[in-house]
């Protein structure tokens, strides 16, 4: 397997990116990566590191995009840069995945027009796995589309359960749809559409999910527009790190409440892996021609570690050929 990594993306690029490569290479022996990016940059974290060289191979891409630019413009323009040279990569069929911490808008830009999407997906959606108390729950979209149709969400529902059911083996994945009430007919034009175009296929439809309810372990997949996915995903980090905050000063405010905290500390740990994003590494951009994985922007070595082995997972299950599946099915029961 051969895995495109954006070397130069990301906060803490490139130092995370070649890092997280050596780990990753260490934990997967059939593995090859190629690192892309500003190749003095690179090597510089691979003094005194120990690598076969035939499975990490840096590969010059000297332009960079950056967040604040326009990323269609990039895309057309900065054709020596690690994501359009990654795409091409992936479409010529030369790797096998793309992964990159770098503009999310850059990437989505190149998956739809370096990559191109899969026959049937009319919008590629960013799904990110979020915790639920239990397990994980994949919020799609989380910002690639913040206007929609009714049709993109019932293509999020379609793309939502086969990613559950392949990567999460899931048998039956829970789809719910995001609104501002339980009833069928609550919601504004969209989502009162969108319901009815998804109870018509034959997914496990759990029907509307509220705000309250998003991390109750009630649906796997919560569908929604990425304006909502978006405001979802940022407020839930916000709360962590905020209620993360408050645990810490409290506990640390006594001498009681420290002794306290001191014996709780295993449990706290558990409580903050649980939550932390890099054990899942990055979110999958569903619906392109390809596996590809938009890890956070602060990644550290591990998320990155992480990310590709959540790429190389999606590799093994064939998973741009389930989702093509699951669209040929829904339109022969139509």
């Amino acid at each position: 397997m051969r895995i495109y990594l954006d070397a130069m993306g990301g906060d803490n690029a490139p130092e995370a990116t070649v890092l997280g490569s050596l780990q990753a290479l260490d934990r997967f022996k059939d593995l090859t990566i190629i690192l892309a990016g500003i190749k003095e940059e690179i090597e510089k974290y691979l003094v005194d590191k120990n690598y076969d060289k035939n499975r990490l191979i840096i590969e010059e891409a000297n332009e960079l995009i950056g967040n604040d630019e326009s990323p269609v413009m990039a895309i057309r323009r900065k054709k020596d840069s690690a994501i359009v040279k990654g795409m091409l990569a992936l479409k010529n069929k030369e790797v096998d995945a793309f992964v990159s911490a770098g503009s999310t808008g850059a990437v989505l830009a190149g998956g739809m027009f370096r990559l191109g999407r899969i026959k049937g997906i009319e919008r590629p959606a960013l799904a990110p796995l979020l915790p639920n108390g239990k397990d994980f729950f994949l919020l799609i979209d989380c910002g690639a589309n913040v206007d929609c149709k009714p049709e993109y969400l019932k293509q999020f529902a379609l793309m939502g359960n086969a990613y559950m059911k392949s990567v999460r083996n899931l048998e039956n994945p829970r789809i719910g749809l995001l609104n501002n009430g339980a009833e069928a007919e609550k919601g504004n034009e969209l989502t009162k559409a969108a319901y009815k175009l998804i109870e018509a296929t034959d997914l496990n439809f759990v029907g509307n999910i509220e705000g309250r309810e998003v991390t109750h372990d009630i649906a796997d997949v919560l569908v929604c527009d990425g304006f909502s996915g978006n405001i979802i995903l940022k407020f839930m980090e916000g709360v962590v790190e905020t209620l993360m905050g408050m645990i810490k000063k409290e506990l640390t405010s006594d001498t009681l409440s420290k002794i306290g905290a001191l014996l709780a500390k295993p449990a706290f740990k558990r409580v903050k892996k649980s939550m932390d994003y890099s054990e899942v590494g990055g979110a999958p951009l569903l619906g392109v021609n390809g596996v590809v994985v938009k890890a956070h922007g602060s990644s550290n070595a591990y998320s990155i570690t992480s990310a590709i082995a959540q790429t190389v997972h999606m590799v093994d299950v064939n998973l741009s050929q389930r989702i093509e599946s699951s669209l040929t099915a829904d339109n022969a029961c139509k």
